[in-house]
């Protein structure tokens, strides 16, 4: 094998491997989003309830039935 052989396995599998990096990085940033979503949702869920009692309430409160 000659050293241009060399040189260029050398360079494609650097180029393959800063590839991997970046679609890695891409990867890690939308399992963070979607965790980020996951949360932001299980907190409406578990507090959204709350907020629909108070809107009841005070519209209740505006409408003269409490």
């Amino acid at each position: 094998m000659s050293d241009d052989d060399r040189m260029q396995q050398n360079i494609a599998r650097t180029t393959g491997l800063h590839a991997l990096k970046q679609i890695h990085t891409i990867v890690e940033q939308e399992n963070k989003n979607d965790a980020y979503s996951a949360q932001v949702l299980s907190s409406l869920w578990r507090y959204g309830w709350v907020i629909l009692l108070l809107l009841a309430a005070v519209l209740a409160h505006l409408m003269g039935v409490y």
